[in-house]
């Protein structure tokens, strides 16, 4: 395996090393981007953690990770052997100071190895309980000194609210220059997402189209087929409206509704989403219901097997009000567009995963063939698929062959897997070598965040305010609660998902 000689020398210290998100996402990445030489001659994995590990026991929990979750699939001995040798582990209290002096003294020691000035990115895979803790002692041991040779991922949740978000983004502006600050949402990561921006800037025919004249709604739909399995207590404290509207769709709402960037630089880019949020409409707290609704998973079937409901899972309460779904209808206060509502909803144990985006185009102004030509007439749509199956459906109308003039829906599609041989990334790849590349393109700044919860706070304060009265208020793999379609204008609709809807048109 080849590494990159370009690159610069790369200390990764990882706080929560020996957790879930290491194991999963992060090592297995790294992995990747080394067999694919993509990483620096020099770098280093330091684990720091609580529990009582040593090197050897860690590389053996990282390969069975890797093994599991890399897209490579099973590891070669010699090429693990080459790849462990950069990983050590730190036994320490993220509370103690002398946890830091013994990460500096680790950083201090692989430089003179090295007979270089490494970059040190400290990566928080913690619970957000620390996110306020860690940054301060860097400071305070002197780690964060080398304003051009440190910064810092924070995973989310940025906050819970409000108040909370604007406290943790001092505390890290109080260590770390906001340049150095990366606060990460692996949404951003995913081929498809970036696509949406390639897609709407790199061809010229869609993007006239891309405006309250043409557009009659959009949709944004994240679903999910599972239930909260293990993150009850942790789900018992967000609920859906804070674990996926105030970043993952929010952020799919800013790459569809921002203005064309005049370069790609990270900031223009950035300077853009903010706008658009800044643009939403605020809902007024005592009108909520009229532009939000929740929702909580019961008990349902899939298949042959029986599903519990949310408030039997592990670690929630019996009693418990947090919601499992959320739809919500915004608008985007601008010229560009004023009046298209845009629908967004996402939930626990619906039919199937899926995330898409749908461009629902207005209908022609006057109807030129005769009723019975169109009797299956629906107006144009573009489906942005970004998981599982990433691509892009065109839907339009064309004359079905035969003697008559009758029109019928039909679809042109992009399918990654077809276009493109090589597998696609995942999202952790691309954002962990953004951030050794120190590109913060895909990557939230504090004051994108902030609108984010400005925006959902008057929902959350209505929510807490009136606790529901109805939960569970949808089954298990169903498309949530009824309530959610009368957020809808006339005429408008959730969409299926695109493998369903084909199913619909092939009837």
């Amino acid at each position: 395996m080849k590494t990159d000689d370009k690159l610069q020398s790369t200390i990764f210290a990882i706080f929560g090393g020996s957790g879930d998100l290491t194991w999963r996402k992060l090592v297995p990445s790294l992995f990747d981007l080394y067999r694919d030489s993509y990483m620096p001659v020099n770098f280093s994995i330091i684990a720091l953690d609580i529990k009582n590990l040593d090197d050897e026991k860690l590389r053996l929990r990282y390969r069975d990770g890797v093994e599991k979750f890399s897209r490579n699939g099973k590891v070669d001995d010699a090429g693990w052997v080459k790849f462990a040798k950069h990983i050590y582990y730190e036994k320490g209290d993220f509370t103690n100071a002398d946890t830091y002096s013994v990460l500096k003294e680790q950083c201090n020691k692989l430089a003179r190895e090295w007979k270089d000035n490494p970059q040190i990115i400290f990566y928080m895979a913690t619970q957000p309980t620390m996110f306020g803790i860690i940054p301060t002692h860097l400071k305070e041991t002197g780690l964060t000194d080398d304003k051009k040779h440190t910064r810092i991922v924070v995973e989310k949740p940025i906050g819970y609210d409000i108040t909370s978000a604007l406290n943790l983004n001092k505390i890290l502006t109080e260590s770390f220059d906001e340049s150095q600050i990366f606060r990460i949402d692996h949404y951003l990561g995913k081929e498809t997402v970036q696509n949406i921006l390639a897609f709407r800037f790199a061809n010229p025919l869609f993007e006239p189209l891309w405006n309250r004249r043409f557009v009659d709604y959009i949709t944004i739909t994240v679903a999910e087929d599972l239930g909260v399995e293990h993150r009850g207590h942790y789900y018992e404290g967000a609920g859906a409206l804070r674990d996926m509207v105030q970043n993952h769709l929010m952020q799919l709402l800013c790459l569809i509704a921002m203005e064309p960037m005049v370069s790609f630089n990270a900031d223009e880019i950035r300077n853009k989403k903010v706008d658009v949020l800044h643009a939403i409409r605020i809902i007024p707290k005592d009108k909520v219901e009229e532009y939000a609704v929740r929702g909580q998973y019961g008990r349902g079937v899939s298949g042959k097997k029986d599903l519990c409901g949310y408030r039997e899972d592990k670690d929630v309460s019996p009693q418990s009000t947090t919601e499992t779904f959320v739809a919500l209808k915004l608008w985007v206060d601008n010229w560009r567009w004023q009046d298209v509502p845009f629908y967004l909803r996402t939930g626990k144990r619906l039919p199937r995963q899926v995330s898409e985006v749908t461009i629902q185009f207005r209908g022609v102004p006057h109807k030129s063939f005769p009723p019975e030509a169109t009797v299956e007439w629906q107006s144009a749509s573009l489906v942005m698929s970004i998981q599982p199956d990433e691509g892009i459906v065109l839907r339009f109308q064309a004359k079905q062959p035969g003697n008559k003039m009758l029109l019928k829906p039909v679809v042109m599609r992009f399918n990654y897997q077809e276009s493109f041989s090589i597998p696609l990334p995942d999202a952790y790849e691309t954002l962990l070598w953004d951030v050794m590349n120190n590109d913060a393109t895909l990557f939230m700044r504090a004051d994108q965040v902030e609108a984010a919860w400005e925006i959902i706070m008057p929902i959350l304060e209505n929510w807490s305010d009136n606790p529901p009265f109805d939960f569970p208020n949808y089954d298990s793999c169903t498309w949530g609660p009824k309530e959610a379609d009368r957020l809808l204008d006339e005429g408008h609709h959730w969409p299926l998902p695109t493998e369903l809807e084909e199913i619909v048109y092939s009837l």
